[in-house]
């Protein structure tokens, strides 16, 4: 797992990419891994304990730690991207934890298993498993897949989109 962890951003993606080339199934990411992350961070925003006079959840040091992996990768615009954006759905998810237990427990259960359900549905329509099967570090490169993709479409990151296409195919 430690080499794993220490793979640059380039080939986690194209390894990511291997199992993501049918775009029905890459559609299904969009929403899938945004309700996973906002699930996950919903549930993470209790506990809060006080350090320093100031409240730190398991959610932030979740989010202060995987930003610090995503831009380490090499590709500081992907990383920055995806820390910005798990960094948004974690405030978001914060405002939401805040309410009652049952309505904490309704919004991060409930989110965690409709993402679920979309990225099982796009696999389906790959016929492959999902990418973390075999390598657990998966579940930190789906939101930077999902990212690099929007980022990849928007016409940025050129040379990892010709790499992607290169060594894992063209999707279909």
């Amino acid at each position: 797992m430690s080499r794993s962890l220490a793979r640059s951003a380039n080939e986690l993606m194209v390894q990511y990419a291997h199992y993501h080339r049918d775009k029905r199934n890459i559609a299904t990411h969009f929403v899938g891994i945004p309700l996973i992350v906002f699930g996950v961070s919903v549930l993470l925003s209790r506990p809060e304990w006080l350090l320093f006079g100031q409240a730190v959840t398991p959610i932030l040091v979740l989010w202060v730690v995987s930003s610090l992996w995503y831009l380490s990768r090499g590709q500081w615009l992907l990383g920055a991207a995806t820390s910005i954006v798990n960094g948004l759905l974690m405030l978001i998810a914060h405002n939401v934890a805040g309410g009652s237990t049952v309505s904490w427990l309704a919004w991060g259960i409930g989110s965690f298993v409709v993402g679920w359900v979309f990225q099982f549905v796009g696999h389906h329509f790959e016929g492959k498993k999902p990418a973390f099967v075999d390598d657990l570090v998966g579940l930190l490169v789906g939101p930077m897949f999902v990212v690099g993709e929007a980022l990849m479409g928007a016409g940025l990151l050129p040379a990892l989109a010709d790499q992607i296409e290169h060594e894992a195919g063209a999707t279909r």
